[in-house]
């Protein structure tokens, strides 16, 4: 399992608005490259958002799940792409002074991904959710 973190200059508030907001999905997950469908009622668990991954024309349409919701402490979703596979990522968030700490841990845990080494994986995924915390921040910090 893979675990970022990232100190975003921004309430815990206004980083979950972004996070339970499926629309925005594309211009924070790296990767992904456009949202289709949200579901009515995400984030609640069992909904789901329909988004694609890849760069056209390689581009696979697919969804991610809600697993469980904590409103502003926890998201776990469960990602898919395949023919990788699966994953499972974890959001936690901890108010700092006003800003919000956040932590990213993703794991494959289904299809060809899984069967990887962790030694593999780990680093691609651990440099590509870095870039997507920072594509997060990003857009949280820009209300301030």
């Amino acid at each position: 399992m893979t675990e970022n973190e990232w100190l975003i200059r921004a309430p815990v508030a206004d980083v979950f608005a972004i996070l339970t907001d499926g629309w925005t999905y594309a211009a924070w997950v790296v990767g992904a490259s456009r949202v289709r469908d949200v579901e009515e009622g995400f984030p609640q668990p069992g909904r789901s958002l329909h988004h694609s991954v890849g760069i056209w024309p390689l581009v696979i349409d697919d969804t991610t799940t809600v697993e469980q919701y904590e409103p502003l402490r926890f998201l776990q979703l469960r990602v898919r792409a395949w023919p990788t596979g699966e994953g499972q990522v974890e959001f936690v968030a901890t108010d700092r002074d006003g800003d919000c700490h956040l932590v990213m841990r993703e794991q494959a845990v289904k299809g060809p991904a899984a069967a990887l080494p962790h030694s593999l994986i780990d680093p691609v995924l651990s440099v590509r959710n870095h870039e997507t915390l920072r594509r997060l921040a990003l857009l949280a910090e820009r209300k301030h």
